[in-house]
């Protein structure tokens, strides 16, 4: 018997460096069901994005008309610009059993929320502390002394969102914290209201009673 199942929206966030990103990487090199969700937006596509893969670039009128007919779960502005998940794809993922992973704040989870909630699992990432979280974002090497600051500040305000999240992982060790994700993510994938065939296996079963 092949089990049939609806996929699950897998929302990871943390605050910038607490593991998120490095913890998706990992999941996605090793199951290929995962999809990561691609967003609409408005903003100029760069020379190294790829239409559909990184985003799907609309102008303003289109993302207006899709987020007035609801055709989008989630959308929000950042820097002028406008960004949203096209709720046709996803739907379209989910009823194939690909599960899509989502790199979100938390504002975006709580609008998912309004519209996904028994489709979702939801995985908020933290630091051990906050000496390390800073060591980390050194180490990346990517951002000003500055900037560096302005996401620990941020981290306050994302941390303090920590209680909406199905489940909580401190991330020490990062190989630790991604198999912790993917035993999430794996009995997500075994919720009897995923298995779309279930009854009928079940029915099935009865059905084999007496006549053996």
């Amino acid at each position: 018997m092949e089990f049939q199942r609806r996929g699950v929206m897998l929302v990871i966030a943390s605050p910038s460096g607490a593991g998120k990103s490095s913890i998706s990487r990992a999941l996605f090199g090793q199951d290929p069901n995962i999809k990561l969700s691609v967003s609409v937006t408005t903003r100029a596509r760069r020379t190294d994005e790829v239409e559909g893969k990184h985003y799907f670039f609309i102008d303003v009128p289109t993302f207006e008309r899709m987020r007035a007919d609801g055709e989008l779960l989630e959308s929000a502005e950042v820097h002028g610009n406008f960004y949203g998940t096209p709720r046709a794809r996803v739907e379209e993922q989910l009823a194939s059993g690909n599960d899509i992973l989502f790199d979100i704040d938390y504002q975006g989870t709580l609008q998912l929320y309004e519209n996904s909630r028994p489709d979702m699992v939801t995985v908020f990432i933290l630091p051990p502390s906050i000496k390390e979280l800073r060591a980390r974002l050194e180490r990346r090497a990517q951002d000003s002394v500055g900037t560096i600051e302005k996401r620990l500040t941020n981290a306050r305000k994302e941390m303090a969102h920590y209680n909406e999240y199905d489940f909580v992982i401190v991330n020490e060790d990062l190989e630790v914290s991604t198999q912790r994700v993917r035993s999430i993510l794996a009995a997500a994938r075994l919720e009897r209201e995923r298995q779309t065939n279930l009854d009928s296996f079940v029915k099935g079963l009865q059905n084999q009673i007496g006549s053996i």
